[in-house]
């Protein structure tokens, strides 16, 4: 050990000496993590975006249900008035990370049930989810993609506000009346006429055939229930989904009541966002092997073409290991650089080239969905520190590992043969 830093003196005078060469090397190490940071802060905030349009129609990051409601969907394991007020007190009370203090949760209280829309032109199923017009703005985006009239309000007591593609097909339009059909909570079928007050179009085709909103209130009358079916939460972020689903189920729980983050209640998108996942360390294992046999080769070629060198450093007096351990430490260093070089370069690249997102719109169709949700072609990318972390820390794991070789090889160089090389 106290011979260390000679040994790593006399690495950093060879990086020197073969300047070009280590400049290359390390290039190929920096251009590959920060390409690694790019495609994955990329891919990271496409996947935010998705979540974020997933959970904002209507399941939230997380949601407080009835025990037993998620498998039936059925009125008569609702949330009781006495469980509603236990669910937002306990929202209202749980100590939340700093990051909420400028986008504190939002809670969203939903009567949901499946019935059927009809019109003198048809009938057809529809999902009916009675909201609350204060809150839903800044829950849902379906008040950002109307297409005709507008969104609820407070006293549009029977009205409804329905999909473009359900208008057209039960031949609707804003200000025509139509029939809202659904059995009650005492177990009859009960009729609501309702006046359509506005249209969206979400791009998802499913969605805008089937979704209707219309006043908690008035789904409350119709349907006979006191408390509701979900209370839906949205976080600032998915990343607060599990700390904050565990704090609201342990304090709730007790009362009979499910807790519930957007994995669960929305699977279809979790496996796709998986599934995507899954691709891009497919892609960051090929570059992860690129750039494993660039620094392989860089530092192999470099002990072939020193031999002699080698040799007489072992003549004067450094152990087979010692010697190797140069040619190591050469690693090590250009490891290190490269990685200080490549984050910063990842951050240039997305902070100043794509700040405000990479427009994919001209490359895909119109209204391409992602497991079930409209896909929008800006990604705009999100650096998470510990995908930054993850990166580094594989990177340099590879650069370590692919220095061990040429580190072996010149540790078995024989000093007798070696010094004849020319």
């Amino acid at each position: 050990m106290g011979r260390l830093p000679t040994l790593a003196w006399l690495a950093l005078r060879n990086l020197g000496r073969e300047f070009r060469r280590s400049a290359l090397t390390a290039a190929a190490m920096a251009l590959g993590l920060a390409l690694l940071i790019w495609s994955r802060s990329l891919a990271d905030g496409a996947h935010e975006d998705w979540i974020d349009a997933g959970v904002r129609l209507g399941e939230g990051h997380v949601t407080f249900t009835a025990s037993g409601y998620r498998d039936s969907k059925s009125l008569d394991d609702r949330l009781s008035a006495a469980q509603l007020e236990v669910a937002l007190r306990a929202l209202g009370e749980v100590e939340f990370p700093d990051a909420f203090a400028t986008a504190p949760p939002l809670a969203s209280v939903r009567v949901e049930t499946r019935g059927l829309a009809s019109s003198p032109d048809g009938a057809l199923p529809v999902f009916i989810v009675g909201v609350q017009p204060s809150v839903e703005p800044g829950f849902s985006r379906l008040g950002e993609e109307v297409v005709d009239g507008r969104y609820l309000e407070e006293g549009d007591r029977l009205h409804a506000f329905i999909g473009a593609s359900l208008a057209e097909r039960l031949g609707v339009r804003t200000g025509s009346r139509m029939v809202l059909t659904a059995q009650s909570a005492s177990g009859d079928i009960e009729g609501q006429l309702v006046r359509v007050v506005g249209t969206y179009r979400t791009g998802v085709q499913g969605l805008d055939e089937s979704l209707v909103h219309i006043l908690l209130a008035t789904a409350r009358a119709w349907l006979g229930v006191e408390g509701a079916t979900s209370v839906a939460v949205l976080l600032p972020n998915s990343t607060f989904t599990d700390p904050v689903r565990g704090e609201l189920d342990s304090a709730t729980r007790p009362d009979g009541i499910q807790v519930v983050g957007w994995p669960e209640s929305l699977p279809d998108l979790y496996a796709a966002l998986q599934l995507d996942d899954g691709g891009d360390w497919a892609f960051h294992v090929i570059l992860f092997i690129i750039v494993a046999l660039a620094i392989l080769n860089a530092i192999f070629m470099s002990v072939l073409n020193r031999k002699r060198e080698l040799g007489l450093l072992r003549a004067l007096g450094l152990s087979g290991g010692e010697t190797g351990l140069v040619v190591y430490i050469e690693g090590v260093l250009l490891t290190g650089a490269s990685g200080i070089v490549g984050v910063a370069l990842g951050m240039v690249i997305v902070f100043v080239f794509f700040r405000d997102g990479m427009d994919l719109s001209g490359l895909m169709p119109d209204d391409i969905n992602f497991g079930g949700i409209a896909f929008d072609p800006v990604m705009v990318p999100v650096i998470q520190a510990r995908h930054v972390v993850q990166s580094v820390l594989l990177t340099a794991t590879i650069g370590l590992a692919a220095s061990l070789f040429p580190a072996w090889h010149a540790a078995r160089l024989d000093p007798a043969e070696s010094v004849k090389v020319e």
